[in-house]
């Protein structure tokens, strides 16, 4: 049974969850305001606190203000809209809880695992279309791509910097599509210059020397499917124009043969470039950029979404504790230097890391081990502080912050910014009032 102070200015949002709080066994207190809790803080120890992050007389966090030091009591943050979730994790960090309104009984539960399970996670997490893993929302806007792209036979191009899993969103797309033919993925820069048709296209017995045999090239294997054609801006550009045929007429012909073989289905591109490099570097005909980009999706470098960072190590910890026999976690130190890091290698990277980490795992504690630098050799942006709750930044400062976020967020739309931040209006402007400087 855990003893929970439960703070919030919503006095029907208070009753219903000390309702569910106490369906799970446990023991709650209710303060409606910042000075009730504080002076509660003061006088009682609580293993749980869930505070609202803004109310009328003060934030959520000058309650913290009171707790001991080195207090070991959990911290939840409620936010009233699942778009401001990861403004809210960029500005307080990763060791504090999160839930969004309405709260249920699911989402309470959770909050109240055994703790070590935070250590020694051995449950899979929630994989969206059986690829990918991430609540961000950079990630939702993905999914929601997805779904809408999986109804239609549209090719897609995927961008965005390496190692963020273009080869994964793709798979995600076939998976989703639900097509009767098979998942075929080819490394454009892998092929050679002189074997690239035959690998797209394939080939007939003695269409060449070492030709020994007929062969199905990628686009017949992936007939019915998907054809995932990663690296495309490493084709020559002189010989595009055999790719670009085979898209608009929708069969091939294997080198050698006379006759052409039907084909269909969706061709998933990927490549590493931006929009504005595909038109000044030209490294692909305009013409087959617009066969092959009829639904582009910009995938999210790991930076921008780091809110999924542990979902990912316990994926990876998962897959690494199935392959290898062992029951490795990772403490909260260690992930918390994880979301500190930048990954300029993305997830690629942090999976290595982890991996790395797995295996200089401390078998006493059974927890990761990681290096004492993350930094890779190929690392091209220098690790930035975490932004978030620093030595010498008042609470006053990062709520401010909050604020300014999400007003920016809507353009300045308080009253949207109000709901978003699940506040008053009048609080807002008793907020913004207070800053002095700003314009409201």
């Amino acid at each position: 049974m855990a003893e929970v102070l439960l703070v919030d200015d919503d006095k029907r949002f208070l009753e219903a969850t000390v309702q569910l709080l106490g369906l799970l066994g446990h023991r709650v207190t209710a303060a409606d305001s910042v000075a009730q809790a504080r002076e509660l803080v003061s006088k009682n120890q609580y293993t749980h606190m869930i505070l609202d992050l803004i109310m009328p007389d003060g934030s959520g966090l000058h309650i913290l203000e009171a707790l001991p030091p080195k207090s070991n009591t959990k911290i939840t943050l409620i936010t009233g809209h699942p778009s401001i979730k990861s403004i809210v994790k960029n500005l307080y960090g990763s060791n504090i809880s999160y839930l969004i309104k309405p709260i249920d009984l699911q989402q309470l539960e959770s909050l109240f695992e055994d703790e070590k399970s935070s250590d020694k996670k051995s449950s899979s997490v929630k994989l969206h279309f059986n690829y990918l893993v991430g609540e961000s929302e950079p990630m939702q806007r993905v999914y929601e791509m997805i779904e809408r792209v999986a109804t239609t036979k549209a090719n897609v191009m995927l961008m965005g910097e390496s190692g963020v899993g273009k080869e994964m969103v793709a798979a995600a797309i076939h998976f989703a599509s639900e097509v009767e033919g098979d998942f075929v993925a080819a490394n454009c820069g892998a092929f050679s210059r002189e074997l690239i048709n035959s690998e797209l296209f394939g080939h007939e017995k003695g269409a060449f020397t070492g030709a020994t045999y007929r062969k199905a090239g990628v686009f017949e294997q992936a007939n019915k499917g998907t054809l995932f054609l990663d690296e495309i801006t490493e084709m020559p550009i002189d010989l595009q124009t055999n790719l670009l045929r085979v898209l608009e007429t929708q069969k091939v012909t294997r080198l050698g043969s006379t006759t052409s073989v039907d084909i269909e289905g969706r061709v998933v591109s990927a490549t590493n470039r931006t929009e504005q490099d595909l038109a000044q570097q030209g490294c692909l005909r305009e013409d087959l950029y617009f066969r092959l980009a009829v639904f582009p999706i910009h995938i999210p470098p790991l930076r921008t979404r780091k809110s999924d960072i542990p979902l990912l190590v316990q994926h990876f910890l998962v897959a690494f504790n199935q392959e290898y026999g062992g029951d490795i976690g990772v403490s909260d130190a260690s992930l918390q230097r994880l979301m500190e890091y930048d990954w300029p290698g993305n997830v690629r990277e942090l999976r290595h890391v982890v991996h790395r980490a797995y295996i200089m795992a401390d078998q006493d504690q059974n927890l990761l081990v990681l290096p004492e630098k993350l930094s890779s050799p190929f690392s091209k942006v220098t690790p930035q502080a975490s932004a978030g709750i620093r030595v010498g930044k008042t609470v006053e400062e990062v709520e401010r912050e909050l604020i300014a976020s999400t007003l920016e967020h809507f353009g300045g739309d308080k009253r949207q910014t109000a709901e978003m931040l699940g506040i008053s209006l009048k609080t807002l402007y008793n907020r913004l009032n207070s800053y002095g400087d700003v314009e409201i």
